[in-house]
């Protein structure tokens, strides 16, 4: 039986570890649908063109270690404006949700557009400023030479660009649960998190 969560929202709200952390606690698997974006972005910048590469991606490809970096996200926004590129990663992402045993997907588009009939929508964020904050001490502590001011500059410019994309923007569905992480610790969004899905299941699973 399938059962699929979708959670959205922008980057480093935790929507991920969140995402993570809900698939090891119901044992279902787990989809970054972002990594998909990232594989993309990433043969673009050895030349590729993007659609080509979308239309030609292998999961193994989500596999490689260096889709976390700075470069390869902005590369991943730049891609995923791109109708076609969306358009050829659909159908990955729906037949992931859909397996048997459950689904967790995370992303900028899953409740509105991938899995528009998810049983449960997550739409998880937090402030510009604590966002980047977030991301400023994680490349930090990866050894990257960033300011503060520069992550903050970023963050912005990746939300304006992922709200304002004509194909499928980052928005919450409409029967989405909003989950704002700013004031909370991961262990407790994901309680929360973990409580509303729980909510939803039927009795049986």
């Amino acid at each position: 039986m399938s059962f699929t969560v979708a959670i959205d929202g922008p980057a480093a709200a935790g929507k991920g570890t969140i995402a993570k952390g809900v698939a090891a606690h119901f044992g279902f698997a787990h989809l970054d649908t972002g990594l998909l974006y990232r594989a993309v972005g990433r043969r673009t910048l050895d030349g590729t063109d993007a659609i080509a590469a979308a239309q030609a991606l292998k999961a193994d490809e989500l596999e490689q270690g260096d889709l976390r970096t700075v470069e390869i996200a902005q590369a991943a926004s730049k891609v995923a404006v791109i109708p076609e590129v969306r358009a050829a990663l659909v159908d990955f992402q729906r037949a992931f949700a859909r397996r048997a045993g459950g689904a967790v997907l995370d992303g900028r588009d899953i409740g509105t557009v991938i899995c528009p009939e998810a049983e449960i929508k997550l739409f998880v964020t937090a402030s510009a400023e604590v966002r980047a904050e977030r991301r400023y001490l994680e490349l930090k502590a990866k050894g990257s030479d960033v300011t503060q001011e520069q992550v903050l500059a970023d963050v912005r410019e990746r939300d304006a660009r992922d709200a304002e994309r004509i194909t499928a923007p980052m928005k919450p569905a409409e029967d989405a649960v909003r989950l704002d992480t700013s004031d909370l610790s991961i262990e407790a969004a994901l309680e929360r998190a973990v409580a509303l899905i729980e909510s939803k299941r039927p009795a049986t699973q």
